[in-house]
């Protein structure tokens, strides 16, 4: 099973997208594009999952997606709302010879680094996300200067990180075996899942799979798992008032004492820790508004 090759609709009038998806539009399977994404979630929580890495996003998060990047973002719970402002634009938007351009090397390294994904942090976000606000309903030829203000407010900022290890550029034929595995975890990363499932599903042996699946994604299949089990864990942990106890049933694991592990493994502090931290943050953000307010 390839990736759902997305498209977007354009009007004859822009030559980008930049416009707001919400639920159940927002819902977008694993899948990849030509076209470059920035992206400001503005509603819900939940998994993100791009090219071979698992991570978690909230509202005002902001990503710089390269092109033919795989990914899917996927919300904490069915019924919740989720909304995002997408831009997808190709990189010769401008023009084939725009980006060769001296004053652009900047923009063309940006892209290059896209390739791995980025993630926002710092000052930057709230400006960026400003301007990408604005960008959805500018018309004519300031669309293209917003664009442009953009990638240009991240190239000199720097204020990212990048989110996957790798690039994953495979021959046709196991891009879609990694492809289907990876599928097929994130639909079932609740209920146990064996080596030797997910072994079948590649058609090869537990040892092969194993050897195939690190060669791939520069990590174990388990490890792997765990990443997405976890980071489902971190975000009922930030958005749900669930027990430590429900959540680790909820995110796969069977006992506390392995949910303990993992999360202090890839997490480094233990759930309630974590718990405790972000909700000291989001405290301080709300005394802050109040603060400015009075």
């Amino acid at each position: 099973m390839k990736p759902l090759i997305q498209k977007l609709p354009l009007n004859e009038n822009n030559s980008f997208v930049a416009q707001s998806f919400r639920t159940p539009d927002f819902e977008v399977g694993w899948h990849q594009h030509i076209e470059v994404e920035l992206i400001l979630f503005t509603e819900g929580a939940g998994l993100s999952f791009i090219g071979n890495s698992v991570g978690e996003f909230d509202t005002n998060d902001i990503y710089l997606l390269g092109s033919n990047l795989p990914h899917t973002f996927q919300k904490l719970e069915e019924q919740m709302i989720a909304s995002a402002i997408v831009v997808q634009f190709k990189e010769d938007c401008w023009g084939r010879s725009f980006l060769e351009m001296p004053e652009c090397r900047h923009i063309r390294n940006l892209l290059s680094v896209s390739s791995y994904g980025l993630k926002m942090q710092g000052a930057t976000k709230a400006t960026l996300a400003n301007l990408i606000k604005t960008l959805e309903t500018t018309q004519g030829f300031q669309r293209v200067l917003l664009l442009g203000q953009c990638l240009d407010l991240i190239a000199t900022s720097q204020e990212y990180v990048t989110v996957s290890t790798q690039e994953i550029k495979s021959p046709q034929k196991e891009r879609e075996c990694i492809d289907n595995i990876f599928q097929y975890t994130i639909d079932n990363f609740r209920d146990p899942i064996t080596l030797s499932q997910v072994a079948d599903i590649a058609c090869m042996s537990i040892p092969a799979f194993c050897n195939y699946f690190k060669k791939s994604t520069k990590k174990t299949y388990i490890d792997f798992l765990n990443e997405i089990r976890i980071g489902y864990a971190c975000t009922l942990l930030m958005e749900t008032r669930k027990t430590v106890l429900d959540i680790c049933f909820d995110s796969g694991y069977n006992t506390m004492a392995n949910f303990h592990k993992q999360f202090l493994k890839i997490k480094h502090i233990t759930p309630l820790q974590y718990r405790k931290y972000f909700t000291t943050q989001i405290a301080m953000a709300q005394n802050n508004i109040h603060i400015i307010e009075e």
